[in-house]
């Protein structure tokens, strides 16, 4: 697509430059840098830490920062990170990961009824939309519940995206089924929740969006209407892109649930 303006092509040129010019170690200062709103110090210095690691590590093996760069708008960078992290909070589980009460075909934490349709990774939404590609003109979950993942079988209400599903999927677990069932009516009750890496993750993803300010934007997407866009054969995710202020809400919102 050519840019609308010569503006808009000197502005691209300068960013091209900048990304062209940037090394592993410039982005790791600009990590040191960066700020993310409503979340505290500590998970801030945790998130740099995380993100630190995983720059020290790609430079050591020569990673080019162009390589950096793409997986860290992409939201590649804060999955693998995630993951790493729920890796070791598996190793000797906690009490609501041993006592989880979730099961195929559960599906009330499938019922995205909040606003934001559950925040994922442009990496992620691609994952998804792929995945959930095959299933168009088919029915879907909100066969079964109006505000449920669309990627859900409306029968046997289990994940036709299974291995594609993102880490917010991923992460929630309750030791209280039933609790989830009034919850997805409109209850507030106790039991169900999110591992901790969840929250890690997205504050690397923030952390990856401020690093790269100037360089590149680092977006987020509606899992619910990515899967949507898929059944319903439209194409590519554009449409389920959010707006900036929805990374910081969860991140916020997860910070606060976690009483950090």
């Amino acid at each position: 697509m050519k840019p609308a303006s010569s503006r808009a092509a000197r502005r691209l040129a300068q960013k091209g430059d900048k990304s062209a010019a940037m090394t592993v170690a410039d982005l790791s200062n600009r990590v040191a840098k960066a700020k993310v709103k409503g979340v505290g110090k500590a998970l801030e210095t945790r998130g740099k830490r995380i993100l630190t690691s995983y720059l020290q590590t790609a430079q050591s093996y020569g990673m080019p920062a162009k390589d950096v760069i793409a997986e860290m708008t992409s939201g590649q960078a804060a999955w693998r990170l995630g993951h790493a992290v729920r890796d070791e909070i598996l190793k000797t589980p906690p009490d609501a990961v041993r006592n989880a009460a979730c099961a195929q075909g559960c599906a009330f934490c499938c019922i995205l009824s909040g606003g934001e349709g559950g925040v994922i990774t442009a990496f992620e939404a691609e994952q998804l939309y792929t995945a959930a590609q095959p299933l168009a003109g088919q029915p879907d979950g909100r066969n079964w519940h109006p505000e449920a993942c669309p990627a859900l079988d409306p029968e046997t209400r289990s994940c036709r995206a299974y291995d594609a599903r993102p880490m917010i999927c991923r992460s929630f677990l309750s030791t209280d089924a039933e609790a989830c069932q009034r919850n997805a009516e409109g209850g507030e009750e106790q039991g169900a929740g999110l591992l901790g890496s969840h929250l890690d993750y997205l504050v690397v993803h923030a952390l990856c969006r401020q690093a790269l300010k100037g360089i590149t934007q680092v977006h987020t997407y509606s899992m619910a209407a990515t899967a949507a866009a898929a059944v319903e054969g439209t194409d590519g995710v554009s449409n389920a892109r959010h707006k900036p202020s929805a990374l910081e809400r969860a991140c916020s919102d997860g910070a606060a649930a976690a009483g950090s």
